[in-house]
């Protein structure tokens, strides 16, 4: 996926509206956007409801980055802590990152084993002007620019931003087979 390729509709008509929200998270904690809480609970209650589930680790993990996206890091770490493999290992290190705690980040990056958006990721954050190479060089430079102001941490955000898309395409599509 490039930088520019995301397109929430491929999510249905549940989570598409969701996930077309315009959004660039913070690398830290953030506010959570109170706006979307009740329309984030009501699809964590009942958004799968209308799919046949093939994997419902996935889904999980996939709500748990909805939640995240959206600055609710404490609704997203229940979620994300509750999955016992890399389905959750991946948001829950990304949340640690946000807080900001950078080893508890790192810990839960080294349960991930394979990266699995790595070379996508490298590629589309190349196009973003960021190289990219591995999710603990990544910690770091988010620990170097959070709240800065600087460009570096814009370029941050958007690489972070594409992370999530990826992720939430990948566990949106094992969850669901779309």
């Amino acid at each position: 996926m490039s930088a520019a390729a995301f397109d929430a509709s491929k999510f249905g008509p549940v989570f598409g509206p969701l996930l077309s929200v315009e959004r660039l998270p913070d690398l830290g904690p953030g506010r959570p956007d109170e706006t979307h809480r009740a329309e984030l609970k009501a699809v964590e209650r009942d958004g799968f409801a209308h799919l046949s589930i093939r994997q419902p680790l996935a889904a999980k993990a996939f709500l748990a980055g909805l939640w995240l996206l959206f600055d609710f890091l404490d609704e997203s770490h229940e979620i994300s802590q509750s999955l016992p493999d890399e389905w959750g290992a991946y948001w829950h290190g990304i949340m640690h990152r946000r807080e900001p705690d950078a080893w508890n980040s790192k810990y839960w990056l080294r349960r991930i084993g394979d990266n699995p958006i790595a070379t996508e990721l490298k590629a589309a954050a190349r196009e973003l002007g960021y190289g990219y190479r591995d999710p603990f060089a990544f910690v770091d430079e988010c620990e170097r620019s959070r709240g800065n102001g600087s460009d570096e941490e814009l370029r941050l955000r958007s690489v972070q931003l594409v992370e999530f898309r990826l992720l939430l395409t990948r566990h949106f599509h094992a969850a669901t087979m779309r």
